[in-house]
């Protein structure tokens, strides 16, 4: 058998050839649209007519999230170490410590307050009981100084009065007013300056009138009540004592 050929047209061979042209052609543009698509980086705002899908925001997002960290990560690893913060209470008691002296400050520095007034207790309020005196003892009286009373005429009168009571007559007088207005003059505080007798009678000492009365230093009376006695127990009569007297310069 004798092979048939089969021509082809001209114009045929040219369009398959064409066509496989226009095939590859479109491939190469696909690959070269995604090989485009991926070199480029990933924008947020798409371009009309080229929406980028859900894994290729994610991806993104993804890479985006993981920069931020290693940079983050690196600027702390890059800072040098300080030392340890203050804790929060001891910071609070630093910043507070001028406060307070502040406030101390001002304090000390304000004036003092007024003194209030107290108002007087009301009428409801019950009296306080009176507190009992305390009786006082009695004032213990001192006793009144004696005062000596010089009366030479009332002396006289009162010896003149007792002559009887000693069994004298009444010219015994005479000689008992000489003699005693020589010795004292009838003075009742009449003192010998040499000898230190004392009185009317000039006892000597004073102390032996004692026995006639205590007031013996102011007391006429009582002088004279002891000078009679004297005189009766030593010489009898004031005449006999008189005569004494005269010769010897002291009875």
């Amino acid at each position: 058998m004798s092979k048939s050929k089969v021509q082809t047209r001209p114009g045929g061979a040219s369009t398959q050839s064409h066509g496989r042209r226009r095939l590859s052609r479109h491939r190469d543009e696909t690959a070269t649209a995604a090989t485009e698509a991926a070199a480029k980086p990933a924008s947020g705002l798409a371009r009309p007519g080229n929406t980028p899908s859900f894994r290729q925001r994610a991806a993104v997002v993804t890479t985006a999230c993981a920069v931020l960290i290693g940079v983050g990560a690196a600027g702390h690893a890059s800072e040098p170490k300080t030392p340890e913060a203050v804790s929060e209470p001891a910071a609070a008691e630093s910043t507070a410590a001028p406060r307070l002296n502040f406030e101390k400050t001002r304090i000390s520095a304000q004036p003092a307050p007024a003194k209030a007034s107290v108002a007087p207790q009301s009428a409801e309020a019950p009296a306080a009981k009176p507190a009992a005196p305390v009786a006082k003892p009695a004032p213990v009286a001192k006793p009144a100084v004696a005062v000596a009373v010089n009366d030479p005429a009332g002396a006289q009168a009162y010896a003149a009065s007792q002559l009887g009571s000693h069994g004298w007559a009444a010219d015994q007088m005479q000689c008992l007013n000489t003699l005693w207005t020589k010795e004292s003059e009838w003075s009742t505080t009449a003192t010998n300056a040499s000898s230190g007798a004392y009185g009317v009678v000039q006892s000597l000492p004073a102390e032996k009138m004692a026995s006639a009365g205590a007031d013996y230093r102011t007391n006429y009376r009582t002088q004279i009540n002891w000078g009679m006695g004297y005189i009766g127990e030593r010489y009898g009569s004031p005449c006999e004592a008189l005569n004494f007297h005269l010769a010897n310069n002291w009875y």
